[in-house]
């Protein structure tokens, strides 16, 4: 199956909250963007690999998304990978040289077609700690 990378945000409310089953928890929390919209984590897959090599994807669900909103959701993306994944990457086996940010309307599973629902990708080089947005 796919390898899930959840654990630092699961370690980090365990710390804050002192409870168990962080897993739920981190699916849930909500994550804020420029647009104001809040969005969630969905999953985060590593064990598919890129033109580049090895890859983390970001997958994160954004209620009420539409067609329309694919300028925001460009700087939406851009802020995820920069102020959300990034931070994140540290300690991935084998490290990846590619961050991909998906937004999409409702949960879909990794490679189904879902064309009732709205989805945007974005597909990031990390150079130096940075997100550099790269043409797919």
């Amino acid at each position: 199956m796919f390898a899930v990378y959840r654990i630092p945000v699961c370690l980090g409310l365990v710390i804050l909250t002192g409870a168990g089953g962080c897993e739920d928890k981190a699916a849930s929390a909500a994550v804020m963007v420029p647009s104001g919209r809040e969005v969630r984590l969905q999953e985060v897959i590593t064990d598919v690999r890129g033109t580049e090599g090895a890859v983390a994807r970001f997958r994160f669900v954004a209620p009420g998304l539409l067609p329309a909103d694919s300028d925001a959701a460009g700087a939406d993306m851009q802020a995820l990978c920069d102020d959300y994944a990034v931070s994140r990457i540290d300690g991935m086996v084998p490290a990846p040289r590619q961050i991909v940010i998906s937004l999409a309307a409702e949960a879909v599973p990794f490679g189904e077609a879902s064309p009732e629902v709205t989805q945007f990708f974005e597909a990031y080089a990390i150079k130096n700690g940075i997100c550099i947005w790269e043409v797919f």
